[in-house]
């Protein structure tokens, strides 16, 4: 699967650690950056992930920073993505199965190390339900009315 990531600077870390077991796992990663622990504005390494996934560039996205907070808010302005805040196993699988989140957000700060690679697991392994699901995203993604 080709998977986009990128990072700021304070979810840097957890990014070289996914960039290494996705590739471990024979993913074609795309690292959009940033490539170092020096600030920077979190919005110019999200958004292309973002509109990488939005373009079918890449079939899936994460992002991280330091409370994923700002790089779910980012993603979600792209349309056709549909990212989910993970902190968890559940989240992240609830996030595949009910919203069909083709990008997941993640907190460097919130979210302890020894779950961060079964919360990417659970989310890249984690189908999409449909049924009713389906009718709820296509709600989502209809322009707004007035």
């Amino acid at each position: 699967m080709r998977i986009a990531i990128g990072s700021d600077h304070a979810g840097y870390l957890y990014k070289t650690v996914l960039v290494a077991w996705l590739r471990e796992q024979g993913h074609d990663v795309m690292d959009l950056g940033t490539d170092s622990t020096a600030a920077v504005d979190y919005p110019l390494f999200i958004r292309p992930v973002a509109l990488a996934v939005a373009r079918g560039e890449a079939e899936r996205g994460i992002v991280l920073g330091g409370s994923g907070n700002g790089e779910a808010i980012v993603a979600n302005r792209v349309p056709g993505v549909r990212c989910a805040l993970t902190w968890s196993v559940e989240s992240a699988r609830l996030g595949r199965q009910h919203n069909n989140a083709n990008v997941i957000s993640i907190g460097e700060r919130l979210t302890d190390r020894a779950i961060l690679i079964p919360i990417v697991e659970t989310w890249l392994a984690t189908p999409f339900e449909g049924g009713r699901h389906q009718r709820r995203i296509d709600e989502i993604d209809a322009p707004p009315s007035a």
